[in-house]
């Protein structure tokens, strides 16, 4: 039976982990580059639809978000279902596909459209793929092999405002989306053939009602949040999707709780340290995701700076970010991943304060205001997006840490799309557009501060 149903290519003398490694990382890092890329094209996008209202545009990024933080953990459990190999080609193909309707659609509507499927395809590939990581690597290798996968995120983050730059300002927003296209095909044919049909390991199917409640629930709070201000914040339909949206999360909370296969894996918050993490990652998630796209909007707004100095402008930070990500790597003692996390998101609180304030005027400030406020930025991202991950990893057992890390990506993505509309809302507020900013900023910093505070609640490893 057992040779009838596994493949011979999946016999450990034929699996090739580097490959395995390399296709793999090589989708993550397309999947995650679109969540970075997209901040770099949207002043862009903005200025080819002028009639559109900013606030229906930020879809574009929220629409990713959204279906990423809802599918995750559901296209894990589908992985194991059915076939992790299936899972990652089939959602990569969707990915590429869905990339392709984002480069050809005519008008926002279609755009958005696409970015939601983006989004829910880019969902089906991460799991997958750290799956197939973990399952054809050897032992011994397997930590080197997991961080490698993981830095890819973060690596991301760092070319994906010059790339974007440069793909922006030689062709247009859409060239960001088709670059998705010929990447995507050339990872296609080499899962085709090199990558392991490994027998899918088992579990129940995941549930697709609690998913449809959670993302149901996720959109209708951000929808509220985004358009409040069009349509009027305590108006039947702004009030409505709100609380509604609030509902159906409880909802998919409380069916998660009892069904066998949850949308969200509330057994792995009986770890305090897990919890604390997720809850501290889902409220500095929103003030990220804000600070994130704003910046373009920023430098070209109000300071007229074109989209390849706006880019180059937006990887100072992104480069601070990728240093202190190797310096909060090497903390190897747990105790003190508290307060590394702390420190960086105090950084980032007083990136954010100083940008509220008027050194963030109407006159370019390059290096006495731009360049020390990205490297507090970014610096500070960096120690709390890898000091997060860290101590959420340890604090689960080794058996768990692909769940709790899907956990964590869907705090983040959850928290990132709030954070998204709370900039629809307030960049459509009838102020002078420096003075939304500076709003925004201080929202933001504020934000931080109430991460901060949460991170220092984490108790010790002992106690967990």
């Amino acid at each position: 039976m057992t040779s009838q149903t596994v493949p011979k290519s999946s016999t450990p003398r034929e699996i090739r982990p580097g490959l395995v490694l390399a296709l793999c990382s090589g989708a993550t890092f397309m999947a995650f580059l679109d969540l970075a890329v997209v901040n770099i094209a949207f002043p862009d996008i903005l200025a080819d639809y002028p009639s559109t209202p900013m606030s229906t545009l930020t879809w574009v990024a929220s629409a990713y978000a959204i279906m990423f933080a809802a599918l995750l953990t559901p296209a894990g459990k589908l992985a194991d279902a059915v076939g992790r190999h299936g899972v990652f080609l089939w959602a990569l193909a969707g990915f590429t596909l869905a990339s392709l309707a984002c480069t050809l659609a005519p008008n926002p509507g279609l755009l958005i459209a696409g970015r939601f499927f983006q989004g829910a395809f880019a969902a089906g590939m991460i799991p997958s793929a750290l799956a197939l990581v973990i399952s054809s690597t050897p032992f011994e290798k397997l930590f080197k092999a997991v961080a490698t996968w993981t830095a890819i995120s973060g690596f991301s983050a760092v070319v994906g405002p010059a790339l974007g730059g440069v793909l922006v300002e030689e062709f247009d927003w859409r060239a960001v989306f088709l670059i998705n296209v010929p990447v995507g095909l050339l990872l296609l044919v080499g899962g085709l053939r090199a990558l392991p049909r490994h027998a899918p390991p088992g579990g129940p199917f995941p549930d697709v009602l609690g998913t449809l409640l959670l993302g149901l629930g996720i959109g209708g709070a951000v929808a509220a949040l985004t358009e409040g201000d069009r349509w009027g914040w305590v108006s039947a339909p702004t009030l409505g999707l709100f609380i509604g949206g609030l509902v159906l999360v409880a909802l998919a909370l409380v069916r998660s709780r009892k069904h066998p296969s949850p949308v969200i894996e509330s057994a792995l918050w009986q770890s305090r340290r897990f919890a604390i993490c997720n809850i501290a990652y889902f409220v500095f998630g929103a003030p990220m995701f804000a600070w994130l796209l704003s910046g373009a909007l920023f430098t070209t707004g109000i300071w007229g700076w074109s989209i390849l100095e706006s880019a180059g402008a937006l990887s100072i930070g992104a480069f601070a970010s990728m240093i202190t990500s190797v310096i909060a790597g090497r903390v190897n003692d747990q105790s003190k991943h508290r307060w590394v996390i702390a420190v960086g998101a105090t950084m980032f609180a007083a990136c954010c304060a100083m940008m509220a304030t008027d050194l963030f005027g109407a006159t370019p400030d390059f290096w006495g205001a731009w360049f020390p406020a990205s490297l507090l930025g970014g610096g500070g991202l960096g120690l709390v997006v890898t000091g997060l991950g860290v101590t959420a990893a340890t604090s689960l057992p080794p058996i768990q840490f692909a769940a709790g890390l899907g956990m964590n990506m869907t705090a983040r993505q959850i928290g990132g799309a709030l954070g998204i509309a709370v900039l629809a809302a307030i960049m459509s507020a009838d102020r002078l557009p420096l003075a939304n900013f500076h709003t925004l900023y201080l929202v933001c910093a504020i934000a931080s501060v109430a991460a901060t505070l949460i991170i220092l609640t984490l108790p010790k490893p002992a106690e967990a």
